[in-house]
């Protein structure tokens, strides 16, 4: 049984586009990995790569209703 890796939900973007696509710079995104705050990654040699599904599932677990929320999440 073969098994398509081609789908989007598997699909690995690089930092830059992980980057753009959270309106947010690379420097950023790199102090995230080194602190741990950041979605998933995956590094591949020297390469790091995102899938997009795992920069969802980040915003997902950021999202707030109120500001008082912020504090009890931290």
């Amino acid at each position: 049984m073969r098994t398509e890796l081609n789908s989007v939900e598997n699909a690995l973007i690089t930092e830059a586009a992980a980057a753009d696509y959270l309106g947010i710079s690379i420097r950023t995104i790199q102090a995230w990995r080194v602190r741990g705050g950041g979605p998933k990654y995956v590094k591949l040699g020297k390469a790091v790569r995102y899938r997009p599904s795992d920069i969802q599932v980040w915003i997902e677990s950021h999202l707030t209703s109120s500001t008082s929320e912020v504090g009890a999440r931290s």
